[in-house]
């Protein structure tokens, strides 16, 4: 059988958790931290959308995506007024 780089399985597997990148403590904390965020991001994204795909015809995924846009919109708001009162 013909192997090629990629194919799995593997016959002489890697244990990730022993390999040294070279990456301080610092900053291995800062891309979980990226990576938790970015997570965030794409899972509020992905339900939107799926919310979006649920809409019977055009004009209700329009209308739908204002209505996002609109409670998002609010909600920035109120978070940014909130955040000035506090560090005021």
């Amino acid at each position: 059988m013909t192997t090629h780089p990629g194919n799995w399985p593997v016959s002489n597997p890697v244990d990730l958790d022993q390999l040294d990148d070279g990456y301080t403590a610092d900053e291995i904390e800062q891309r979980q931290a990226f990576n938790a965020q970015r997570a965030r991001f794409e899972i509020t994204l992905n339900s939107i959308r799926a919310d979006l795909e649920e809409q019977p015809s055009p004009a209700s995924i329009r209308a739908a995506a204002r209505r996002w846009h609109d409670a998002i919109t609010a909600m920035t708001d109120d978070l940014s007024a909130a955040l000035q009162r506090n560090t005021a």
